[in-house]
């Protein structure tokens, strides 16, 4: 019985909240059906190359800003050269929302960030299937500090958060289920963050996703141009 109720907020420390269940079915299916156009171009979702050649496991598409380690451009110069699709506002829109919604659990992530400030310039939409994982990494390619906020969609995966001085201990494990928020902003903003399993089977199909793993991270990249 249990289950059926709605999980509460939890804090992995000042500025890191975790709202189970933010997200409506609505709005999950009307962002799976979002990302399935992003995916399709004008660049298209692919496998990250890192500088040293490895491949990474998850599939990344990205919108306004595109990212490849360790820098933004607004070109996809490693993939086919073509501009990247811009961010909606009803998706910059969502962010705001979020950053006031966590921020009501926890002020320290909203000293300096007030919501209506809040203005992502950049969506890393990445895909995991039932093999993929993302090691522990600090996203510090920004030039700025406002708050990143993370949704995700389909298969639960195990979310390891840590600290800002390293990969190693203290992290906190967490299970991110379809319709998730977790938000880091304030101290927690550059905390070493990845994910360790994506338990298959455990989405649910009326989200449009059939198996697998979205993960929407909105920044601010502090660019222009």
């Amino acid at each position: 019985m249990d289950a059926l109720l709605p999980l509460p907020p939890a804090h992995l420390g000042p500025g890191a909240v975790h709202l189970p269940g933010w997200l409506t079915l609505e709005q999950q299916r009307r962002l799976v059906a979002a990302c399935r156009e992003w995916a399709s171009g004008p660049v298209p979702l692919r496998h990250t190359r890192l500088p040293r050649g490895g491949v990474m496991s998850v599939r990344t598409v990205c919108l306004g800003w595109h990212w490849q380690p360790y820098r933004y451009s607004r070109t996809a110069d490693d993939v086919n050269g073509r501009r990247v699709a811009e961010l909606p506002d009803w998706l910059a829109e969502l962010g705001r929302r979020a950053v006031a919604d966590t921020a009501r659990h926890d002020s320290a992530q909203g000293d300096r960030w007030a919501a209506e400030d809040y203005d992502p310039d950049t969506a890393l939409v990445n895909f995991y299937d039932g093999r993929a994982k993302m090691g522990m990494h600090q996203d510090k390619d920004e030039r700025s500090g406002a708050p990143v906020v993370s949704l995700s969609i389909g298969d639960t995966c195990r979310f390891r958060f840590g600290n800002t001085a390293g990969r190693g201990r203290p992290w906190t494990d967490i299970e991110l289920a379809s319709g998730d928020l977790f938000v880091f902003g304030g101290p927690a903003r550059f905390a070493y963050h990845g994910v360790t399993k994506v338990f298959e089977g455990t989405g649910d199909p009326a989200t449009g996703l059939a198996s697998g793993r979205l993960n929407l991270t909105l920044r601010v990249t502090g660019l222009s141009g």
